[in-house]
């Protein structure tokens, strides 16, 4: 025999806790006002009711116990109201008066009983137990069976509720300095009008001492009359006072022979708030750099700021960050072929690297013997920055694996290991070809056109720039010249299909396969010869290239410069090549802390909108075509600040950066040259710091002033770096403020919050701002607009916005939100609501969502914070306001 009794559950939006789901809506609703229809939740008390419930169809209603408590009877086909009992059997009279008036103070969700099950003369089951002690409805479902598997279902609702019953208006929290009315409703539901009195306690929640004279601002005790099976409603004007964390209410009211009250803790919350805010230290090249920190400059004009830490951190190498994604390559889980060739190109890389160099060579060392904190996810790292700590985040699996990614860097530069690797990685991309010569994705499939062309185009990567010749190793070369011959094969049958069908061949037909094929052809035209047959066709979409490249995107213009580049064709005049690098730089962006890139550079859902790979084929055409190496480098600093706020998660992306990064133009790695820091007076020098330790290879490392240290003079940052290429750090100052005066701070990332008003009009509902002359009053409905502009593509970024004590949120269910093609998950929490970014793209973005007003007050509204999990540097808030509604 299986049970549950539990309260219909209407108002808390955290979701269902244990085995059995409830619901609660508030009782008696023919006499409560719209404002009170739903009851929010309570939290757990002390007292307890007794209760007894029949099973039979026509079961008599059980008589009440003879003591103080309320009842209610559940039968099969009826649900039966009991009266509060309490008011009939106690002699109130003799009573002190509202002193002793018992509250009510158990408020849990589930009227939890054991089982114990007992029958009468008639074969009725009666079951006692005792219910919580909330004013509500209850829903009863119980499940019974015999031994041969008979089964019965029964499905009942019942009414807790008394002659006499108040229903405060709490809000969720309070906020120190906050002012608000507090509202209780006064229920009759006896055979008469009563005339009575309500009086307010308020408890220190540790300790239950007594602190009603800090926060009322009149008198405790009010007078009532209200008419039978009617409400009313009282109010006290109350000011939240410092110094608590929890208050607990007592409202209780007595008007003859009857009485009610209610007892509840309510959590305090601080109005000053832990500010974080940065300043991001882009360096680009050799020379000095100077920052202004200028929110700490002018925070000696604050009387009520206190600072709290100042930290610094900073990394010299950034270009160390790609080997550490290496790993990623080398383990990636599936066995096709694309994964399987990153493998083998991964552990080519890690080779060519780990022997190129004795400084590489011994940074690699120092990682395997090197402390744990080195290979912490940028998820991990920093926790004390950030706004949220990553356990309550949806992003704590993401982090684990980066972490391990990282940790594995040793294993991967084994040369031992290397050379195994390459070897089983070899033997399974021997087995994924096919007889014509082309690459399945997965084993058993057919051959895949676009895949084949990708590990031809690797393979001439690690041969042109003689990571590995791949002609010397014969299964090898035999590989890539049956794949190269299985290519010339296809753009035969894409030029035939075109004279087949009797198309305009001096249109347009050049599509990103043909241009992807002349680009993983022109690695090998003097290698593998094109046979006669397939010369036409080559021939053919060479000549299109050259006619049609303007139309195409950066990724396959840069394409289309290489494949021209290496044709071996004698050039008269301008090269169509050289065109093409001048209006890739015509059409670029030059940004001081970004690098150059393209605005037009984007994700999308095919192999060709892939912004990581753009970037590092446009390299690898600056540095060929153009030997342009004020523009590599400068690419290349895009490619670093991509990595800083995100994690290149693909193998194919991860593959082209290392390539870009660490094997064109100057050499990235070799750098072991720490940059010299001066923060306000104070030179920074990691080696001479006892509490630093400084990263092998990155340079990275951490240091930070405690609060009696700082000074505003702090805000004047110099950097000088004594060697070419990209270093990036951060200054990070937190501090306590109150809520309304802290003022906006703006990164790459820019929050702008607004509330409006909104109002039904003849043509429909209006929105209006909300200034300080709007007249606001309870049950008004309010918007939320949180405008946010970021300037760069970001990962696991988070958003809270803050809400006043006065506001109650309608949208109370958390969940995946999509909108103007960006997927977040929002959550809706007592205080304020969540926003979750796995994947921010660059742009403007517009977020919404109503609250209704539930109390009049002087309110703290809070602010709007921002933060990249990935890159905490990148913070930003708006301001601080406070909202004023009238209880008119």
């Amino acid at each position: 025999f299986g049970y549950y009794f539990g309260r219909r559950y209407g108002y808390d939006y955290y979701g269902f806790e244990g085995d059995m789901v409830m619901e609660s809506e508030a009782v008696e609703e023919s006499v409560m006002d719209e404002d009170y229809k739903e009851e929010k939740s309570k939290s757990p008390g002390r007292a307890s009711v007794k209760k007894s419930a029949g099973f039979a169809a026509n079961s008599p209603k059980p008589s009440a116990d003879k003591n103080d408590d309320m009842t209610t009877t559940v039968a099969t086909g009826n649900s039966l109201a009991g009266r509060g009992k309490d008011n009939e059997q106690q002699n109130v009279q003799n009573t002190e008066g509202l002193n002793d008036v018992k509250a009510r103070s158990n408020f849990n969700e589930t009227a939890f009983f054991y089982p114990h099950l007992q029958t009468n003369e008639k074969g009725e089951v009666i079951i006692k137990f005792t219910i919580p002690e909330a004013l509500t409805k209850w829903k009863f479902m119980s499940l019974a069976h015999t031994k041969d598997l008979k089964t019965g279902m029964l499905y009942e609702e019942t009414v807790t509720q008394k002659d006499l019953m108040v229903y405060p208006n709490a809000p969720r929290f309070f906020r120190e300095g906050d002012k608000m009315t507090f509202t209780t409703k006064i229920t009759n539901l006896s055979e008469k009008d009563l005339t009575g009195a309500a009086k307010i306690f308020f408890y220190d929640a540790l300790t239950m001492q007594l602190i009603s004279d800090k926060l009322l601002k009149g008198k405790e005790t009010v007078s009532f009359d209200v008419k039978q099976n009617k409400s009313t409603s009282v109010n006290w004007q109350i000011a939240i006072p410092e110094g608590y964390s929890a208050i607990t209410y007592k409202i209780v009211a007595k008007s003859d022979n009857f009485s009610d009250g209610e007892e509840m803790a309510v959590p305090v919350l601080t109005n000053r708030m832990l500010v974080t805010e940065s300043l991001p230290l882009p360096v680009r090249g050799k020379g000095v750099t100077s920052f202004k920190f200028n929110k700490l400059l002018a925070s000696g004009s604050s009387s009520t700021l206190k600072h709290h830490k100042l930290t610094l951190e900073f990394t010299s190498n950034p270009a160390w960050y790609a080997i550490q994604s290496l790993p990623y390559l080398m383990e990636y889980p599936y066995e096709c072929a694309e994964q399987t060739f990153s493998r083998f190109y991964a552990n080519s890389i890690a080779s060519h690297i780990a022997n190129s160099n004795p400084k590489i060579k011994n940074v690699f060392e120092s990682w395997k013997n090197s402390t744990p904190e080195a290979f912490l996810s940028n998820l991990e790292k920093n926790q004390e920055l950030k706004a949220l700590i990553l356990e309550e985040t949806p992003w704590v699996l993401n982090a684990q694996n980066e972490s391990q990614r990282k940790k594995r860097v040793g294993l991967l530069f084994d040369l031992n290991r290397m050379d195994n690797e390459l070897g089983r990685a070899l033997k399974k991309l021997q087995q994924l070809q096919v007889s014509n010569g082309g690459w399945t994705w997965f084993k058993g499939m057919p051959e895949s056109r676009y895949i084949t062309q990708h590990i031809v185009t690797g393979m001439g990567h690690l041969d042109h720039l003689g990571v590995k010749n791949i002609r010397s190793d014969s299964k090898t070369w035999n590989m890539v010249q049956k794949a190269i011959r299985y290519l010339d094969d296809r753009i035969r049958e894409d030029y035939e299909w075109l004279k087949k069908h009797s198309i305009d061949m001096e249109k347009d037909h050049l599509g990103y396969d043909e241009i992807q094929y002349l680009y993983a052809r022109s690695y090998f035209l003097n290698d593998v010869e094109i046979s006669s047959r397939n010369k036409e066709a080559y021939n053919y979409y060479h000549n299109q290239a050259q006619k049609y490249w303007l139309s195409k995107s950066r990724y396959m213009q840069g394409m289309i410069a290489l494949a021209l580049h290496r044709d071996g064709n004698v050039k008269s005049g301008i090269p169509v090549e050289q065109k093409i690098i001048a209006s890739l730089k015509e059409n670029a962006i030059n940004h001081d802390e970004l690098g150059m890139y393209w605005k037009d550079n984007i994700s999308g859902y095919y192999w060709y909108q892939a912004p990581i790979e753009t970037q590092a084929l446009l390299i690898e055409a600056f540095d060929e075509v153009a030997n342009d190496k004020e523009s590599v480098e400068a690419m290349k600093v895009w490619l670093l600040k991509q990595k800083q706020t995100q994690d290149w998660k693909t193998t194919k992306a991860t593959t082209e950066a290392c390539y870009a990064l660490l094997l064109r133009g100057s050499d990235l790695l070799v750098s072991d040259e720490l940059v010299e820091i001066k923060v306000g007076n104070t030179v920074v020098d990691p080696k001479k710091l006892d509490d630093v330790k400084v990263e092998a290879g990155t340079g990275y490392f951490k240091t930070s002033w405690n609060k009696t240290a700082i000074t505003p003079t702090m805000g004047n940052v110099t950097v000088t770096k004594k060697d070419d290429g990209v270093a990036w750090g951060s200054l990070y100052w937190q501090y306590f403020e109150q809520l309304d005066k802290i003022t906006p701070h703006e990164t790459p990332l820019k929050l702008v919050k607004k509330l409006f008003v909104q109002k039904n009009s003849d043509t429909g509902p209006i929105i209006q701002p909300i200034t300080n002359e709007t007249k606001l009053k309870p049950g008004d409905k309010i918007k939320v607009r949180i405008e946010l502009r970021v300037d760069r593509d970001m990962e696991y970024v988070h958003m809270k916005d803050m809400r006043a004590a006065g506001l109650e949120p309608i949208n109370v269910f958390s969940g995946y939100r999509y909108q103007d093609g960006l997927g977040y998950y929002e959550s809706t929490k007592d205080a304020s609501t969540n926003f979750f970014f796995d994947y921010l793209r660059k742009g403007t973005y517009v977020f919404e969502y109503p609250l209704r007003v539930n109390m009049s007050g002087d309110f703290s509204n809070g602010i709007t914070t921002i933060q990249c999990m990935y890159a905490p540097e990148f913070t930003s808030h708006s301001e601080g306001i406070r909202l004023n509604i009238s209880s008119k």
